[in-house]
């Protein structure tokens, strides 16, 4: 993986009729949410110009996936115990943490150098997805689906957007878990062509560490009702990823082991959408300054970060404004909320 790191498949009509109508009934689509008042204009979280219902709208101000090559593949990834283990999650590039409805974490995967046979299970998208997904030019969105209100903001969005009712042969139900804990995607399905590194234009750099910094073996961020830690292995020259006090791993066994995990502290303020017991979504806001923590190689390095539109990559320097590399690997993004 170098320096900076910087599409699609028609549903079978029937097959989409049925499986839509198996996930409105056990609420996969609707996800459990459901909008108060009048969806907000847009700010930059995607919405670039009118699209037909349904479609997705590129942005024009952004290079199309032929001129700069394919784009990243991104799945949001249900986070309960009920879902875990997760299946393909070691295979991202990045991974994306966030904070949901009733305190809960959910991830996105993003996917450029490897795509592994499967991914999930398969959950719903979530407003602020589409800040995040800015940086990259017009990626591929994997979810369940989404609230109604939130649905027609995703598809004016500059991104392809992939429902199991848009693209049902990538989809599947696998066995061992219950719904709606147990979609799964083929990701080859959706995007047959190994993106390459070139796509990860989220502005992370990868190189040598930076000077200074503090020896830490552990650490953990806490949501109201989740928890990470981290543990570094020196043996792995990993951090080992533990959720709500117990090792993560994979479905076929493997541990989850970032080499560099980001705890970045942003504003997560209220979104406009609630879900069916009245909880706010929460809204994690990705575009901005702040601080953050980087770890890698067992130590922790307080940086800065920044991202002046929504359609720059992040970055991270040191207090003399020195960006900050990371450790060749994948990375998981932490977004906690700042004090």
């Amino acid at each position: 993986m170098a320096g900076m790191v910087g599409t699609e498949q028609g549903a079978r009509r029937r097959c989409a009729r049925t499986a839509a109508a198996l996930l409105t009934v056990t609420g996969l689509f609707a996800a459990g949410c459901t909008g108060h008042g009048t969806p907000p204009a847009d700010d930059g979280r995607g919405q670039s110009h009118p699209a037909q219902p349904g479609t997705s709208q590129p942005n024009s101000s952004q290079p199309s996936a032929a001129a700069g090559g394919p784009s990243v593949l991104a799945v949001k990834i249900d986070n309960v115990s009920a879902a875990r283990p997760q299946t393909g999650l070691d295979a991202a590039d990045v991974v994306y943490a966030e904070q949901v409805e009733g305190g809960l974490s959910r991830l996105m995967a993003v996917y450029a150098t490897r795509l592994p046979k499967a991914v999930g299970p398969v959950r719903s998208a979530r407003e602020s997805d589409l800040e995040l997904l800015r940086q990259f030019h017009e990626p591929t969105l994997a979810f369940s689906g989404a609230q109604g209100k939130l649905m027609p903001l995703i598809n004016q969005a500059p991104l392809v957007a992939r429902t199991p009712e848009k693209a049902s042969g990538a989809y599947f139900r696998g066995a061992g878990k219950v719904v709606p804990h147990n979609l799964f995607l083929h990701p080859r399905r959706l995007v047959p062509v190994t993106p390459g590194a070139a796509a990860l234009t989220n502005g992370f750099r990868y190189g040598p560490a930076p000077d200074g910094g503090v020896k830490d073996t552990s650490e953990t961020v806490r949501y109201p009702a989740a928890r990470f830690t981290f543990t570094w292995s020196q043996s792995r020259e990993r951090w080992l990823v533990s959720m709500d006090g117990a090792p993560d791993v994979t479905a076929d066994g493997k541990r989850l082991a970032p080499a560099t995990v980001v705890v970045q502290y942003v504003k997560v303020r209220k979104s406009a959408f609630h879900d069916f017991l009245g909880n706010n979504t929460p809204y994690t806001v990705t575009v901005g300054s702040g601080r953050a923590k980087v770890l890698r190689d067992g130590r922790a390095y307080d940086v800065d970060w920044k991202r002046a539109k929504a359609t720059d990559g992040t970055d991270f320097t040191t207090k003399d404004g020195t960006p900050v590399n990371f450790a060749e690997g994948q990375v998981w993004v932490v977004f906690a909320k700042a004090s």
